[in-house]
């Protein structure tokens, strides 16, 4: 009989430490319910609701119409398709156009204002107001500026690569919007990351005869290597989305040139709901991949300091 009472008691003690860990546990899965219900009705449910659509062809018109399932055979009518190669290509040239000019400005613009002098916070200020402006805001002040019939550089030949009605520099005229609004928040990112370097790394290159250039390339950029991937990783996703300055400056035009993949599936959802549905999952497997795939990639190259 001895012997049972010390199990008995560890059976209770057992029950007794068991019971505040399950009531953390309910805790932790009731702070994670308001989470699941957002994602569940903003994100879930229309994703579902996109396969379900990608599945069935719909005809008719509005009380006549009806939905035939077709299956995965539209998925690669769609995506093998020269609408979507078309528009994916545009897309893929938006993003050339509008990233590594991001990404180079924001170092320059930062790396110039990582300076202890005075005011500096002058030029820092300035340099950041563009992450106020929205796109919209951003897309309507270029209109004003390079379009071709109303805009203020209308007549100046340096600026006629600008032109929205040029079949071959539309897009590029489109980038520079996007590269001008996005930049604030570039420099903003990258200048906080500078300023959390530690001095005593770039005094310790110094002594060794490291000049400011090659300083800046064995020291300063690989220990920016965390900062840069999230910065490009936005900025990519950015490029993916572009809609609001496609369809203020150029409607897709002209010639379809600056028809990115989300204008398109704009464009068609009212014609062809199926068809957008199945390019939308198309764009958004992309994104999934090539974020996967830049995680992946970068994340080798990424040195953290101590």
């Amino acid at each position: 009989m001895s012997m049972g009472v010390p199990r008995v008691e560890g059976r209770a003690a057992g029950a007794a430490a068991k019971g505040p860990r399950v009531r953390e546990a309910l805790l932790g899965y009731a702070y994670l319910v308001p989470a699941f219900v957002v994602f569940g009705i903003f994100f879930f449910y229309p994703l579902g609701r996109l396969v379900q659509l990608s599945l069935f062809d719909t005809r008719g018109v509005f009380a006549n119409q009806r939905q035939e399932f077709v299956g995965f055979s539209q998925w690669w009518d769609v995506l093998g398709g020269e609408e979507f190669r078309s528009s994916l290509w545009i897309t893929f040239q938006y993003v050339l156009f509008t990233v590594p000019a991001g990404i180079v400005l924001g170092i320059v613009l930062a790396t110039l204002a990582h300076r202890k002098m005075k005011g500096i916070k002058f030029f820092q200020t300035v340099f950041s107001s563009t992450v106020a402006t929205s796109v919209a805001v951003a897309s309507v002040i270029f209109f004003a500026l390079i379009n071709p019939e109303v805009g203020y550089f209308r007549n100046i030949s340096w600026l006629s690569w600008l032109n929205t009605e040029n079949p071959d520099t539309a897009l590029l005229a489109v980038s520079v919007s996007s590269v001008w609004q996005n930049l604030g928040l570039t420099f903003i990112i990258v200048l906080a990351a500078l300023q959390s370097i530690p001095d005593d790394l770039t005094e310790a290159a110094t002594l060794d005869g490291f000049g400011p250039v090659r300083r800046f390339f064995r020291v300063t950029l690989p220990l920016l290597g965390p900062t840069l991937m999230f910065v490009v990783v936005v900025l990519v996703i950015f490029a993916f989305q572009a809609f609001a300055q496609i369809d203020i400056l150029t409607k897709g035009g002209p010639q379809g040139r600056t028809e990115t993949l989300v204008y398109r599936i704009f464009t068609i959802q009212f014609d062809d709901v199926n068809t957008a549905a199945v390019m939308s999952l198309g764009l958004f497997a992309l994104t999934f991949v090539i974020t996967l795939f830049q995680y992946g990639m970068l994340e080798r190259r990424v040195t953290y300091g101590d």
